[in-house]
């Protein structure tokens, strides 16, 4: 308790009742070359219908990229996605000179101020040739009768209540985008957003208390366009002031715009490394399963890199397209190839095959990696069971949307793969098509090679790491040590409960805290774990046995 200098009562709390928290284990992450969206950013997406709207859709160049995603979320409802794009050749598109504009920062730390019409009055809120397609106009009072889209709107703009209020007037303005090439939203000429009655009044409010300030409202509503300057040319000589006393110079013509210049620019591996590299920082970014995509062995080592340095989490990786894909008789002996070219690591998940599956979007079929499916499988176990489960066979390693996979291993093939590491995908006639394998990269002998007991340890290790934490500046006593005992042992018990381990021990005594651990300020809790162990061979022996011969004669002989 704190000293006192008078009488009186002191109340306080003392709080032991610390657990082990609960940790994610099914966020997903993806960073690919998408045709649209915020680049650079991490954006949550839930499902394919959000990656549509948010990324844009599959074309030719990207869509081996977009469905490892989308097959991803066909499994789980919660993938991380960076956008990648070449900052040095993308560019937005305009109605003046076009720039870069990578996210919403972007825009607000450089052009949310005005841009001296050097950049037009428009942007495309993202890069790429998409852009290219949008359209957009405004009209005030003076030109409402003459406009194109006036048909959109129920009236002519004119003064808006706040405006009579402070006594300004002719401050309102409507704002149309239009998708004029179809890009968008496959017909030419689609009203995509409409703004009525905003204010060319930088103080203005709405009925609701809200800014109505165009430039405010098409910045923080608009999923097409950023505002980048008034219109100077076409008379907006006072926008952007103050509404009280002020009469607003009206347009002297219509303001309509397309915008062009917009590039998507050449996406390279190290463009999509970059992008990744956005999820190296565990304490910035809480991911479980990464999805590569169709990753060559520099990304894909680098993703592994990124794995290992966090050590929460594991990556998810296929062999290259020519390894499989219409190579057929050396299929096997091309995938351990690329397998020996990467890194033996226990955070590394490698398949062996690539699928056939129906592009909606473009109505063509597609080759598409499995990582995908993979981590998505993953993740359906965890929802299913628990991440100790293996992934793998056929109750939880069911794979959805497959035409066909560029091969078939057989089971010579099946072997050849699984002593490298690398997990089989198959068609059994009348049970699908089936994740038959559950190791890791690792190459040294360990539990760490099979992925239900790597994920095992990524639970362990995150919840109770994050537990100790309030152990931090306390004493290193008896106390503290038992307390962090009590913690843990309850959470390794619920764990063992349900299947992930069979044996478990604790040690955070005086043997391993001795006075020289003290002295250099440290705290030691030592956990002992067994793993329970997924069935990876079953023999089934059948034994012919004569009549006359009674089974407790020849049961365990063989």
């Amino acid at each position: 308790m704190a000293f006192q200098l008078s009488a009186g009562v002191n109340v306080s709390e003392i709080d032991l009742t610390t657990i082990v928290p609960s940790v994610s284990t099914s966020i997903g992450a993806f960073a690919g070359p998408f045709a649209w969206g915020p680049a650079g950013e991490i954006i949550t997406i839930s499902d394919e219908v959000r990656l549509v709207d948010t990324f844009g859709k599959p074309d030719s160049t990207n869509y081996e990229y977009w469905f490892s995603a989308a097959n991803f979320l066909a499994y789980s409802n919660n993938l991380k996605v960076v956008r990648a794009i070449n900052e040095g050749t993308s560019k937005n598109a305009t109605s003046g000179t076009a720039i870069l504009i990578k996210n919403e920062d972007s825009w607000e730390n450089t052009y949310a101020g005005g841009s001296s019409n050097a950049y037009g009055v428009f942007a495309a809120r993202y890069a790429g040739s998409i852009g290219n397609s949008l359209k957009v106009s405004m009209a005030d009072a003076a030109t409402y009768s003459t406009w194109t889209y006036a048909s959109q709107f129920t009236s002519a703009p004119a003064n808006s209540a706040y405006a009579v209020k402070q006594g300004g007037s002719f401050d309102e303005l409507h704002v149309i985008v239009i998708d004029e090439d179809g890009l968008i939203s496959g017909t030419q000429g689609t009203v995509l957003e409409k703004y009525a009655f905003v204010s060319k009044g930088s103080d203005a409010k709405d009925d609701s208390g809200n800014s109505s300030y165009y430039r405010n409202v098409i910045s923080a509503q608009s999923k097409y366009v950023y505002w980048m300057d008034h219109a100077i040319a076409n008379g907006a000589t006072n926008w952007g002031t103050t509404v009280s006393a002020k009469a607003f110079a009206n347009l002297s013509s219509n303001v309509t715009v397309s915008l062009t210049g917009g590039v998507d620019g050449t996406i390279g591996t190290a463009n999509v490394v970059t992008a990744y590299d956005s999820f190296d920082s565990a304490e910035s970014v809480d991911i479980s399963l990464v999805i590569s995509g169709p990753a060559e062995q520099t990304l894909a080592d680098s993703l592994i890199s990124m794995a290992i340095s966090r050590k929460d989490c594991l990556v998810f990786l296929s062999p290259e397209k020519a390894d499989c894909v219409n190579n057929p008789g050396d299929e096997v002996t091309d995938t351990v190839a690329y397998r020996n070219t990467l890194t033996s690591s226990s955070y590394a998940v490698l398949d062996g095959n690539w699928k056939y599956q129906y592009d909606k979007y473009n109505d063509v079929y597609r080759w598409v990696p499995c990582n995908g499916d993979v981590a998505g499988l993953c993740a359906r176990t965890d929802l299913e069971r628990d991440p100790w489960f293996s992934p793998g066979g056929l109750n939880r390693g069911i794979l959805k949307n497959v035409i066909k996979l560029a091969y078939n291993p057989t089971k010579t093939n099946r072997d050849d793969l699984y002593v490298k590491g690398i997990n089989p995908i198959v068609s059994f006639q009348g049970e699908g098509t089936v994740l038959f394998g559950d190791k890791t990269m690792l190459s040294k002998p360990s539990a760490f090679d099979r992925i239900n007991v790597r994920r095992l340890f990524i639970v362990l290790e995150k919840a109770i790491a994050r537990a100790a934490r309030f152990s931090l500046f306390e004493f290193n006593d008896q106390f503290t040590r038992a307390q962090f005992v009590a913690l843990v042992e309850p959470f390794l018990r619920d764990v063992q409960g349900r299947r992930g381990i069979t044996d478990f021990r604790v040690v955070c005594d005086e043997t391993n805290n001795t006075g020289e651990v003290i002295d250099r300020n440290e705290f030691v809790g030592d956990i002992y774990i067994k793993p329970a162990r997924s069935i990876n061979f079953i023999q089934l022996n059948f034994v012919a046995v004569r009549t006359g011969v009674s089974f407790d004669e020849v049961v365990g002989q063989f």
